[in-house]
Formats: structure tokens, sequence, C-alpha cells
């Protein structure tokens, strides 16, 4: 599916979804999130569209194993059980030259039984440069991704990150590669290149990290490569459940952060005032605590209904368990208490999540 064919499809499909139609500052048309556009739930049957967006409700989904060796299709299976719902959408991580989808990928996400949608993030540039991919110096790399989407997976829609949390890996310094710039440059081109080579199944992403710094960086929305090759707009945050801690708070408090000094819009004011044509996909999130020190995460799983009734323009949430984070101090699976399983496999019950995969 070509890009301006994309664009009528969000369009059609978010006036279907209940939203309303506005003119841009550009003199584009966009769709707004309405009020009315996420009803009570369970009260309707939710369905998704041609880009994955749910027509009500709130795709559920989740990664599980990270930061271990362990196969992550066993391990989203036995999250899965231990939560007590299948998570619709099925995240994965992939770099450079990795062949995927694997063989575990394509069964997970072609299981009848259990219908869930791979979510698989790409550092295409790994190896490399964001520059170097812009000039076309991966081209190779980008076509044996498309070839093999086409014979093995071309029946399947898919979302598709590229470098989530670009924000991470931006060097502020010219002619370094890995300028915010070079970020833009190097997400177009590859999309580009991935839709003249036939790939019309891959639903893209666009995956900013939440952290204060990074906003406060004048680059942070010079990422951003643009409305024509992003279908969502998503946002990895953690929160932590420790009173005093570093980002200390509830659901509202990851979707809401500013730049330091609180200045500018939070997160998700920003992603909806800038591009409200866009479904938001919270693509990780968390709540943690310092491992070996046990706490009641349960305010913060109690949090996550209240805020998506209010927020009609979050369309997924996506959980990242692990028993400890990259930097090896916390904690952000389920089940590191009873209780917390407990509030966790409430929030998981929630009618909101019962979302068809079309």
């Amino acid at each position: 599916m070509g890009r301006k064919v994309r664009k009528v499809v969000t369009l059609l499909g978010a006036m279907l979804a209940g939203t309303t139609a506005v003119v841009g500052a550009a003199g584009g048309v966009q769709a707004a999130p309405a009020a009315s556009a996420k009803p009570a739930a369970g009260t309707q049957n939710c369905v998704t569209d041609d880009l994955l967006v749910p027509s009500c409700g709130v795709l559920w989904g989740a990664a599980a194993g990270g930061f271990t060796s362990a196969p992550r299709d066993a391990e989203l299976k036995k999250w899965e059980k231990l939560s007590g719902r299948t998570a619709s959408i099925f995240h994965t991580y992939h770099k450079g030259d990795e062949v995927f989808p694997t063989k575990s990928e394509i069964a997970m996400t072609s299981d009848a039984a259990n219908p869930r949608v791979l979510l698989v993030n790409w550092k295409v540039a790994y190896g490399s440069t964001w520059a170097k991919v812009a000039k076309g110096e991966q081209d190779k790399r980008i076509d044996a991704f498309a070839k093999r989407i086409k014979s093995s997976y071309p029946d399947k829609k898919f979302y598709l990150v590229l470098n989530h949390e670009p924000e991470n890996d931006v060097i502020a310094r010219k002619g370094s590669g890995w300028e915010a710039k070079d970020f833009k440059a190097m997400y177009r081109h590859v999309i580009q290149r991935l839709d003249t080579q036939g790939v019309d199944n891959a639903v893209n992403v666009m995956a900013y990290m939440g952290n204060e710094k990074w906003m406060a960086q004048s680059w942070w929305s010079d990422l951003y490569p643009g409305d024509d090759v992003v279908d969502w707009i998503g946002l990895d945050s953690y929160v932590s459940a420790e009173k005093g801690y570093y980002h200390y708070g509830k659901f509202a408090d990851l979707l809401d952060r500013k730049a330091t000094g609180g200045k500018g819009l939070g997160w998700y004011d920003w992603a909806t005032t800038q591009h409200p044509s866009k479904p938001i996909m919270i693509a990780e999130w968390g709540v943690y605590h310092r491992i070996g020190q046990p706490t009641d995460k349960s305010a913060g799983y109690n949090s996550v209904l209240p805020e998506l009734a209010k927020r009609p323009g979050i369309k997924a949430i996506v959980y990242f368990d692990t028993k400890h984070d990259d930097e090896g101090n916390r904690d952000i699976s389920i089940d590191s208490t009873k209780k917390n399983l407990a509030a966790f496999q409430k929030l998981a019950a929630n009618p909101i999540f019962n979302v068809k995969i079309a």
C-alpha cells in the first residue's frame, strides 16, 4: 500500500472510529480524537482496521523476558498465562542483518487460537550510522528484509519501529552521522525504500523515549520523520513504585513528563497537539522497584484504566516485563509480589482490551 493510500485509510478509519476531521495548520485534513471515540468497555465489537487501529477499546501487548537469553516466544506464553490474557501485540527486537521475522515470530502470530500482531523494533543502522543508511549505503540490508517479508510474511500486517528511543543514540555534533536530522532522513529513506520494494503490510511506528532530559533538547521534535511515513506515534516510558525514587508515579506520570524545568507540553499533549491524526501506542511501559526492594505496584496498575478513559488518543499499550533492566537494578516484572500480580491480573481482565485482530 503506497503512502498516499495509507493517509486516506488513516483518515477514513478515524472517521469510522468516531473521531472528527479537522484542517491542520498546513491546510491538510487530519483526524483529531474526539471525546466520544472510546465507548464504554465491552459494549461494542472492537476490531482493528487496515493500519491496525482498533475501532474501539485498546490493544494489549507485551515483551517478556527482557535482558535475558530466554526465547521471547516461550517467555511471552508464560507471561500470558500469568497475567490471564493473550497479548494481542508481541513485541520483539532485532538489529542489522539479523534474519526476521523468525520462525517463532511467524508461529506466534499465526496462532488462530491466540491471535497476535508482531511489533518488531529494527535498528537498521547497526554497525553503520543513520546518515549512511539515509545515503543508501545499507540498501542491500533493507532490500533483503523486504524480500523476506514478501516471501515469508506477505499476508500479515505488522508494526515496524525503526530504532526505538532514538534520543538516546543522538550525537548532536555536526557530521557525526547520528544527528536528529540524520535519524529523520534514515527513517524516511527506509520506509520509502520498503514501499518501492512492494512491502505493503508494515504499519510504521515512531517510538520516543519518555525522559525529561531528551525533551529539553532543541532537536527533540526534529527527530519526527513526517506524517506521510509515520502511522502511529509511540512512547517508551516507565514509573517507579518507590516513593522518592527516580520517576516515582502512576500511569499519568509516564505520559505527561515535560522537559527538564517543566517547560512546554507533556508528551501526550505534545503528540495529540502536533500530530492529531496519529493513534498513540505506549510501546513500552512498566512499573518498577529496585531489585531486592519489593514494593507495592498496585497503585500504578490501578491508575491505567482511568487514564485511558481520559485519553482517547491511546490505542495500544505494551508492557515490558523483566526481573532486571539493562542497568541491572530495576524489577519491572508483574509478579514481584503476590499483591502486584493480583492488581495486574485485574487490569488485564478488563474488557476494554477485548479487541479482535482483523
